[in-house]
C-alpha cells in the first residue's frame, strides 16, 4: 500500500487523540463490571434470541404432539369384558368428548319435522317415480334450528340416516337437486332410492358473506365456520358441537319413527366435513347404528395446520380419530378414503375483508388413515366387537369417490334394507321452488347460531359470579388465597393448561450488555425444559450496597415487542411511544429490574404455537407461565432480590401477562395491568362492537371456555389480597372507559369488602396505549416499599 497523504494522516492522528481517551474510558467502564452475573455461564453473542424461542417452543410443541398417541392410554380404562362393561367404561371419556366439542347443550327432540314453505316455495321440493323430496326444519336449541331436506321413498321405508354433506355442499347437490355432483356421487338421493329416509342438513359454509356486522359496516373474510368459532370458543362452545347437536335432534326424531313390525335402523354419512360431524356425532348419540365417515379421517398429528374451526381445545390429550372412533365399537364404522376439495385458506383478503386465520387441508393420505383405522381397531380388540370398523379404498389406496357402490352396499345392508338395488339414479329430481335461494338459508342458520352465542355471552357474567365473585364467601384477607387454590388450579389444569414443571435448579447464561450512568444490565437465559428457556434483560442499579437485597419490577413487552422496547429511552426508538422507558427509569429509581421475553412474536409463527398448544390442552400462556416460574426461581436465588417483593408491570400483550400469570404464580407480590384490563370476555365475543377481536387478525386470542369461568375480575380475585393497579388511558383503543371501568368495578368491591381496599388502584389518565408511568410508580414504591426520589431524575441514555 502506498503512504497516506500528510493532511489525511494529520487528521487521522487528531481523530485518535479523541477517539482513544474514550475507547480507553469504556474499556474501563467494562472492565469494573464481571462478564457474567455470579453463578451464571457464558452466554453467546449476535443471537436472534425471540425467534430461537419461537422456533424452541415450535419443536417443543410438535414433540408432545407426536409422543401425546402414546400418552392417550392414560386417559382410558376400557373394559373388554362385554358390550355392556365396555360402554359403562368409556361414560366418563364420551363426556369429556362432549364438553371438547362444545356440545354441552340439551338438545330439543323434535316432535314433528316443520316444512318450510312460501306462497312461491312449496314444501315439496321435488318427486321423482321412487322419492319425494321437502324443505324441512327442527328445533335444536332455543331459536336454533336444524335446516335442510327431507327424501321419502315412495315404498316401504326401510332404514333412516342422516346424509351430510361437506360445508361447501348444499343439500339440494347431495339430492340431486343442483348441479356440482356426478349422480354417483348424490349419496343422499342414492340411500333414499334404496328406501331409506334421509335427513340432509345444511352445514354452515365456508364462505364469508355473512362474517360481520352489517349495522357497525365492519366485515371480515373468516369463512362462516371461524366467525361462529371465535365467538362460541370463547363461551365454550364450537361451531362442531352446534352441528352435532343438530344432527342428533334430527337423529332422535328419526328413532321416533315407527317401523313396519320392527323398529328401523339408522345411521349417518357424512363426506369431507360432513365426515367430522358424522364421526362426531356417532361419538356421541347411541341411537346411531351405523357410521360412514368419508373423505375425513386420518391421524390429527397435523390438526393445528388445518382450519381454525376445527380446533378443539383438549383434543389430542385424549382423542385422536382413533380414540373417538373407539366411542362408536362396536357399532359399525366404515372409513371410505376418499378424495376431498383442498382448502388453501380462507377467502382471499380484500379491502375491508381481512383478519382470518390461515389454515389447509387436502385428501388424507392413504398411510395415515390406514394407520388410525388399525389402531382403532386394536384399541377396541374383542370377540363381541367383531370387525366393528373398516376401511374402503381403491386399488392400492387409491382414493374412492364418495358413496361409492361397495361403501353404500355394506351400510345398507347393516342397516336391514333387503337386497339394496344400487344402479345408477334415476331421472333427477327437479327442484319446484320458483325463488329459492340457498345462501338465504346459510344466512338464517348463521344469524341463528350469532344469536344463540351472543344470548350467551349477555349471560355470562351473571355465570361466573355465581361461580366466585357473589358467591364464595368473604371473610377476610388473610384466610382469601387459600379460598382461590381450587380456582386457581382450574384456570391453570382447565383453561390455560399446566406444562409439567422442572423441578431441576435453574441453569442460567448471561453476558454484559451495557452500562449506564444508573445501572448495568445484562442478557439472561435460563433454561425451562427441553428446547424451551427463558430469556430477559436485567438491570441492577449501581448504587446498590454488598449484601443488599432489594425488590425487582419484572416489566413486560406487549405484542412484537422486545426487553429492549422497555428500557431503551431514546424517543427516537420505534416503540418508545409506547413503553416510554419505563423499565430504565424504575432502575433509575433504585428498583433492581428485570424485562423478560414472551414469545408472542413473528406474527402467524407464534400464533400456530397456540394452535398446537390448544390441541394439547395448552396454550401460549401455559409456555409463559412455565418461563415466569423459572425467572421467579432464579431472581428469587440472587443475594442482591429481596424474594418477597417481586413485582409485575406490563404493557398491553404485557397486560395480559399481568392478569394471568400472578394470578397463578403467587411469588408475584403484586401485578399492574396497563392497556388491557377490561371486560374481556365480551372484547372477545362480541359482534357488536368495533372493540372485538372478532374483527381482528387476531385469532389466538380467543380461550375455550374462559367466559363462564374467570374474566378479568376474576382473575383479580385471584391475585387479591396482593396488591392489584389498572393503568388507563382514556384515548387507548383496546376498549372503550366503560368497558375498564365496569370490569374494575368488581374488583374494587372485593378488594372493600377483603377490608384492604387501599390495596387496589386505577389510574385513567388522557392519553393512548401508553405506559403513563405516575400513579403506577407510587404504587410500586408504597407496595414494595421502597423510597421515592426526592427529586426529578434525568433519564439514562
Amino acid at each position: 500500500m502506498g503512504t497516506m497523504p500528510a493532511r489525511f494522516a494529520s487528521r487521522m492522528n487528531q481523530i485518535s487523540r479523541f477517539i482513544l481517551p474514550i475507547l480507553s474510558l469504556t474499556s474501563v467502564l467494562h472492565a469494573a463490571q464481571p462478564a457474567t452475573l455470579p453463578g451464571t455461564q457464558l452466554l453467546e453473542v449476535d443471537v436472534d434470541r425471540s425467534a430461537s424461542m419461537v422456533e424452541g417452543i415450535d419443536r417443543f410443541l410438535k414433540r408432545e404432539t407426536r409422543s401425546s398417541i402414546d400418552r392417550r392410554a392414560g386417559w382410558w380404562t376400557r373394559d373388554a369384558a362385554s358390550p355392556e362393561a365396555y360402554a359403562a367404561s368409556i361414560v366418563t371419556n364420551r363426556a369429556r368428548f362432549a364438553r371438547a366439542i362444545g356440545a354441552v347443550d340439551e338438545h330439543l327432540k323434535p316432535e314433528a319435522l316443520e316444512y318450510v314453505s312460501s306462497t312461491s316455495s312449496p314444501a315439496l321440493v321435488a318427486e321423482t317415480e321412487s322419492i319425494r323430496v321437502w324443505a324441512v326444519r327442527w328445533p335444536v336449541l332455543p331459536g336454533v334450528f336444524g335446516e335442510g331436506l327431507l327424501l321419502e321413498p315412495k315404498g316401504a321405508v326401510q332404514a333412516q340416516v342422516v346424509a351430510i354433506p361437506d360445508a361447501d355442499q348444499t343439500p339440494e347437490m347431495v339430492a340431486g337437486l343442483e348441479r356440482g355432483l356426478e349422480p354417483m356421487a348424490q349419496f343422499a338421493r342414492r340411500l333414499a332410492e334404496n328406501g331409506c329416509r334421509v335427513i340432509v342438513p345444511t352445514l354452515i359454509d365456508r364462505k364469508n358473506t355473512f362474517s360481520g356486522n352489517e349495522a357497525l359496516k365492519r366485515f371480515t373474510n373468516q369463512p362462516h365456520r371461524e366467525w361462529i368459532y371465535r365467538q362460541a370458543f370463547e363461551l365454550g362452545r364450537h361451531v362442531i358441537g352446534y352441528e352435532v347437536l343438530k344432527v342428533c335432534s334430527a337423529i332422535d326424531w328419526l328413532s321416533a319413527q315407527p317401523g313396519q313390525g320392527t323398529a328401523l335402523k339408522t345411521g349417518v354419512f357424512g363426506y369431507a366435513e360432513g365426515g367430522l360431524i358424522a364421526l362426531y356425532s356417532a361419538a356421541l348419540h347411541l341411537k346411531i347404528d351405523a357410521c360412514v365417515v368419508s373423505g375425513y379421517y386420518e391421524s390429527r398429528d397435523g390438526a393445528w395446520a388445518e382450519p381454525i374451526y376445527r380446533n378443539v381445545f383438549g383434543l389430542l390429550r385424549e382423542f385422536g380419530d382413533a380414540e373417538i372412533a373407539s366411542l362408536i365399537a362396536p357399532r359399525k364404522l366404515w372409513i371410505e378414503h376418499s378424495e376431498v376439495h383442498t382448502i388453501n385458506g380462507p377467502p382471499p383478503t380484500k379491502a375491508g375483508r381481512q383478519g382470518a386465520a390461515p389454515g389447509r387441508w387436502a385428501t388424507p393420505d392413504y398411510i395415515s388413515v390406514e394407520g388410525e383405522v388399525t389402531r382403532a381397531a386394536r384399541l377396541v380388540n374383542a370377540s363381541w366387537a367383531g370387525q366393528w370398523i373398516t376401511l374402503l379404498n381403491g386399488s392400492e389406496g387409491a382414493p374412492v369417490s364418495p358413496g361409492s357402490d361397495k361403501t353404500l352396499r355394506e351400510f345398507l345392508n347393516q342397516l336391514g334394507v333387503s337386497r339394496p338395488q344400487l344402479l345408477p339414479p334415476g331421472k333427477a329430481p327437479l327442484d319446484q321452488r320458483k325463488s329459492f335461494d340457498p345462501d338465504r338459508r346459510q344466512a338464517a342458520q348463521v344469524e341463528e347460531l350469532v344469536q344463540f352465542t351472543q344470548r350467551l355471552l349477555g349471560r355470562s357474567e351473571s355465570v361466573r359470579d355465581a361461580r366466585l365473585l357473589r358467591t364464595v364467601p368473604v371473610s377476610n384477607a388473610t384466610n382469601w388465597a387459600s379460598t382461590m387454590k381450587p380456582f386457581q388450579q382450574e384456570l391453570w389444569d382447565e383453561v390455560i393448561g399446566r406444562l409439567p414443571r422442572t423441578k431441576a435448579p435453574p441453569i442460567a447464561r448471561s453476558r454484559l450488555l451495557k452500562e449506564g450512568p444508573n445501572w448495568t444490565s445484562y442478557d439472561v437465559v435460563i433454561d425451562v425444559s427441553p428446547d424451551v428457556f427463558a430469556w430477559g434483560v436485567l438491570l441492577l442499579p449501581k448504587s446498590m450496597k454488598p449484601g443488599e437485597r432489594r425488590p425487582v419490577v419484572v416489566c413486560q413487552h406487549g405484542l412484537e415487542g422486545l426487553p429492549e422496547d422497555t428500557i431503551t429511552q431514546d424517543p427516537k426508538a420505534p416503540n418508545f411511544h409506547y413503553y416510554q422507558g419505563f423499565a430504565a427509569r424504575l432502575a433509575d429509581r433504585g428498583f433492581v429490574v428485570f424485562a423478560p421475553h414472551n414469545p408472542y412474536r413473528g406474527h402467524d409463527q407464534f400464533r400456530v404455537l397456540q394452535r398446537q398448544a390448544n390441541l394439547l390442552g395448552w396454550s401460549l400462556f401455559s409456555v409463559i407461565l412455565a418461563q415466569h416460574d423459572r425467572i421467579l426461581d432464579w431472581l428469587s436465588a440472587q443475594p442482591f432480590v429481596d424474594a418477597k417483593r417481586i413485582g409485575f408491570y406490563g404493557l398491553s400483550y404485557g397486560g395480559k401477562t399481568a392478569m394471568r400469570v400472578p394470578a397463578l404464580l403467587e411469588r408475584y407480590a403484586l401485578s399492574i395491568c396497563s392497556g388491557d384490563f377490561n371486560d374481556w370476555i365480551t372484547k372477545n365475543a362480541t359482534v357488536d362492537s368495533l372493540h372485538s377481536y372478532l374483527f381482528t387478525g387476531e385469532y389466538e386470542m380467543p380461550e375455550f371456555n374462559l367466559g363462564n369461568t374467570f374474566s378479568y375480575a376474576e382473575m383479580a380475585a385471584m391475585i387479591a389480597p396482593r396488591p392489584f393497579m389498572v393503568e388507563r388511558g382514556h384515548r387507548d383503543a383496546v376498549a372503550p372507559d366503560e368497558w375498564v371501568a365496569h370490569e374494575y368495578a368488581r374488583v374494587r368491591r372485593l378488594y372493600a369488602q377483603l377490608g384492604i381496599p387501599e390495596r387496589t388502584e386505577i389510574e385513567y389518565f388522557d392519553g393512548p396505549h401508553t405506559i403513563h408511568g405516575v400513579g403506577t410508580f407510587r404504587f410500586l414504591h408504597h407496595h414494595l416499599k421502597w423510597p421515592e426520589p426526592s427529586e426529578t431524575l434525568a433519564p439514562s441514555r
